[in-house]
């Protein structure tokens, strides 16, 4: 494997840009490793291998690799949704692995929004009650949540669908809402796997200008892809080959 130096490193103290203000760091992993046993205590896959990554507030990062690289795995703990076996997860300055389960729930669900490549929409609920949805868990209040979702709709164009079901809605008009849905909480980061999978290559240049203009007003996104195209659209891409970082490759610097 090709040994590269990563374009940051979590060790050392954030360095001031051009303007004198340091990077604020998102999320970083320090010597993140993830192991699965068989049920007999032996192990059978080792899908994350020691990695050190940060990514700081404002970037737009690709993660790739081919299949069984670990970049699932990788956005899985990234995301909060599962734990590393070793080493240290940081997000938003918070060490994930020092929070309980349901503790870290809430916590995910205030700092990061999600966009999959199916929309995963509920289709008995309406556009504005599929966007609520984040809020209802938090304990939002009914009069809030309405005005919140109305306002990430419009946000992404889709004012005049407030009451429809996600059945009368395009692929593309479906994934908008996904968007609206992940942005609603105002979280630190936003993360999409596969987010242009399922839709045709014109509506995926559409959503994928969206992120773009996401990204120009400050929004930091971390997407998984396979497509060598969608990855270009971003600032830096992370390939992963057999659970180890194999390039972190920086394309264009960030301004914040």
């Amino acid at each position: 494997m090709t040994t590269v130096s990563t374009p940051t490193d979590p060790t050392a103290q954030p360095q001031p840009s051009a303007g004198g203000v340091a990077p604020q760091p998102v999320a970083e992993l320090r010597g993140v490793e993830k192991t699965y046993y068989k049920p007999d205590g032996s192990i059978m896959v080792e899908a994350l291998k020691a990695i050190d990554v940060v990514i700081n507030s404002g970037e737009y990062v690709a993660i790739m690799g081919a299949s069984g690289s670990g970049k699932s795995t990788l956005m899985n703990i990234l995301g909060c949704l599962d734990r590393p076996t070793a080493g240290q997860y940081l997000l938003d300055g918070v060490p994930a692995e020092s929070l309980g389960d349901e503790e870290l729930s809430r916590f995910r669900g205030r700092k990061i929004g999600f966009v999959f490549q199916a929309f995963n929409l509920i289709p008995q609920l309406t556009v504005a009650q599929n966007v609520e949805v984040p809020l209802f868990y938090q304990g939002v209040d009914a009069d809030e949540r309405r005005r919140r979702s109305l306002q990430k709709l419009a946000m992404v164009d889709l004012s005049d669908r407030t009451d429809h079901r996600p059945r009368e809605l395009s692929g593309g008009q479906q994934q908008r809402v996904a968007i609206a849905r992940a942005l609603v909480t105002d979280p630190v980061v936003l993360m999409a796997d596969e987010p242009t999978g399922n839709l045709d290559s014109a509506t995926g240049n559409a959503i994928l200008d969206m992120f773009g203009r996401l990204h120009a007003g400050g929004m930091t996104i971390l997407m998984v892809t396979h497509d060598d195209s969608v990855a270009e659209r971003c600032e830096r891409i992370i390939r992963l080959r057999d659970g180890e970082v194999e390039t972190d490759r920086v394309l264009r610097k960030h301004h914040a």
